[in-house]
């Protein structure tokens, strides 16, 4: 081990490969009756710049990736709905090893039990997702991976068939 921090690990494996152990996470693309999608602003010192991106959070031990989603969105939205796993996947299999939940939010209602993490600022929009699309891709609004896969799914999803839940399980 070369290092171990908060919420990474970095070793060198085969004295070759600098690898990050990283708790696994989830994302969550919360929709209204609009078709428009969820957000927070967060401020990301890693790239010295505000993003909107969808509810999203680390998974405690002991937590499922369900109960991890529920809390997140709870904590950064204070809302509640139905989860329904939409895929998991690798945010950066290069070197590191996070596996990322994503989840559908519908049926959306206020929890009022729920507050964010010491120290968070949160802010949240709600987006259409075309425009938010456009405006990644421009340029003009800073994101997450996660983020742009779940507005692909916003956008295409049905048109490309994706089921949600079909198979959410596997990486």
């Amino acid at each position: 081990m070369i290092f171990e921090g908060r919420i990474l690990r970095l070793e060198l494996e085969d004295g070759r490969w600098e690898i990050v152990r990283h708790a696994d996470a989830v994302a969550v693309l919360a929709r209204d009756e609009d078709g428009r999608v969820l957000g927070v602003w967060q401020q990301r010192p890693a790239i010295g710049t505000r993003t909107w991106e969808l509810p999203a959070g680390l998974i405690d031990d002991g937590e499922t990736p369900a109960q991890a989603a529920a809390r997140e969105l709870a904590e950064e939205t204070r809302l509640a709905g139905t989860l329904t796993p939409l895929t998991r996947f690798y945010a950066s299999p290069g070197f590191c090893d996070e596996l990322v939940h994503l989840f559908v939010a519908d049926d959306l209602r206020p929890e009022h039990g729920a507050s964010p993490d010491e120290g968070e600022v949160v802010e949240i929009e709600w987006r259409d997702p075309a425009s938010t699309w456009r405006d990644i891709a421009s340029g003009a609004l800073a994101t997450s991976g996660v983020t742009v896969l779940g507005l692909h799914h916003a956008l295409a999803g049905g048109a490309l068939g994706l089921a949600e839940g079909a198979d959410a399980q596997q990486p």
